[in-house]
């Protein structure tokens, strides 16, 4: 029976297989590199298109940011416009009361008592004035207690004056806001010689 040496075939046979492993190691080797470049291309697509969108939120909060503070000047223009209107409302609504106030001052002057000056203070009014006599004080505060638009009457200071030959003195009163009535009318100018700064009646200074 003859004999037949198989390991020449064999040999061949392990070297064909070798081949074949490392040509597939290496096409492993290239598609796994190629898989990790595009995966890598992605990645990077996909965070450049997330800083552009970064950018984008970025410019549209700075956008708002703006809106916003001209929405708070155009608020706080508003408060200062409505705190406007609110004091012209409120000199309109007080002009004819300071009408009244200043007939009234007239009326509540005793005979031989003039007033060198007149100072108001939100609703409270200082009266400087010189009288005949202190008798006259007591009559001029009696009669702005009794007054509708002056109240609460107080005594600073009464004393001689040496220029008049009668009392100088200081009084102080509160207004009362619309004289207690709302529907009251304006009522006509005080007569000449009434003014902000003095208001005579009687003896002269």
């Amino acid at each position: 029976m003859p004999r037949i040496n198989l390991l020449p075939w064999r040999d061949e046979q392990r070297k064909e297989r070798q081949v074949q492993f490392m040509i597939g190691l290496v096409g492993a080797t290239l598609i796994a590199g190629l898989l990790a470049f595009l995966g890598y291309l992605m990645f990077n697509s996909m965070i450049d298109g997330q800083q552009r969108r970064n950018d984008r939120l970025r410019t549209e909060i700075k956008s708002l940011d703006k809106q916003i503070e001209e929405i708070n000047s155009l608020e706080a223009s508003k408060q200062n416009f409505i705190a406007r209107m609110e004091i012209i409302e409120k000199l309109q609504h007080a002009r004819p009361e300071i009408v009244h106030v200043f007939d009234e001052i007239v009326k509540t002057l005793p005979d031989g008592t003039y007033l060198t000056g007149i100072k108001q203070t939100d609703q409270k009014f200082r009266f400087d004035g010189v009288a005949q006599s202190s008798t006259r004080v007591s009559a001029f505060m009696r009669n702005i207690e009794s007054s509708q638009w002056l109240m609460h009457p107080e005594l600073e200071v009464v004393q001689a004056d040496a220029s008049s030959g009668g009392q100088s003195f200081t009084v102080f009163a509160d207004e009362v806001p619309n004289g207690g009535d709302t529907s009251a009318e304006p009522a006509p100018r005080p007569t000449p010689g009434v003014s902000r700064t003095g208001v005579r009646r009687g003896i002269a200074p």
